[in-house]
């Protein structure tokens, strides 16, 4: 069975505890079941080439600070893919490593899509050489796993301002909605071109993008689509003003 391809809003870290977002993942997790793996593309792994994780068991990574014990403490102990890995690296030269494991862009939303951490997960690096159309046409050459049982994956934000975030929350900036209407709009009607060309999305686009490393993932995605996919929405909310949490399902 094809499939979808997701890209996940996956906003703070504290979303891996649980709320609202966790509910609505672990909903979209019982919606598609479980496919033979994952690749994903997270916003927190970014290299000067293309890597590959490649490790049978990938290590949790607490790639941030500052946040409560609890979170730090968590774990999420799902299978590597080594074959998988392979897979990858014969489509996209990708090379295998072992010297990244999952990231809480992608644990600490995959935690909650499959809680018992029983579907194999390697991560695709963001290969900082290219531009958003090469992102695009990278990402194209993954198409014949969602056939093969793999789920393709990005993590990250349509809108992502931490500069311009609400502590204490309030109403999002009306550039925020605008740019998010913008992206859904695009995904609605195929519009990938418009997509790759982010800065002429929308007035103000890069006050939602002022950096694309939670915007690029969202381009592994897209390019995923075939004829007849459908295309859906999930937690369409954008927190604290300036994050979306924003998640896409094609197929």
């Amino acid at each position: 069975m094809r499939q979808p391809a997701i890209f996940f809003g996956h906003g703070s870290p504290m979303n891996a505890l649980g709320g609202p977002f966790a509910d609505a993942w672990r909903a979209l997790g019982e919606a598609v079941g479980k496919p033979k793996g994952v690749v994903m593309v997270s916003a927190h792994w970014e290299t000067g080439g293309l890597g590959v994780t490649a490790q049978a068991q990938p290590e949790t990574i607490h790639d941030f600070g500052g946040f409560p014990a609890e979170l730090h403490a968590m774990q999420y102990p799902a299978p590597g893919s080594p074959e998988l890995a392979a897979r990858v690296s014969e489509l996209t030269g990708a090379i295998p490593t072992t010297q990244w494991g999952l990231d809480h862009g992608t644990w600490s939303v995959l935690a909650h899509v499959w809680p018992e951490a029983d579907v194999p997960v390697v991560q695709l690096s963001l290969n900082r050489r290219l531009d958003a159309r090469g992102h695009y046409e990278l990402a194209k050459r993954l198409a014949p796993l969602r056939d093969e049982g793999i789920i393709i994956a990005g993590s990250g934000d349509f809108v992502h301002n931490l500069r311009a975030w609400k502590r204490a929350g309030g109403e999002p900036y009306d550039w925020a909605v605008h740019f998010n209407e913008a992206v859904k709009s695009a995904f609605v009607r195929g519009d990938d071109d418009a997509l790759v060309d982010w800065v002429g999305l929308a007035e103000d686009a890069q006050l939602s993008v002022p950096t694309d490393e939670h915007y690029l993932p969202l381009l592994y995605v897209a390019a995923q689509r075939m004829p007849g996919d459908d295309v859906s929405f999930v937690n369409d909310v954008i927190e604290g003003g300036s994050i979306s949490m924003t998640g896409v399902r094609i197929g």
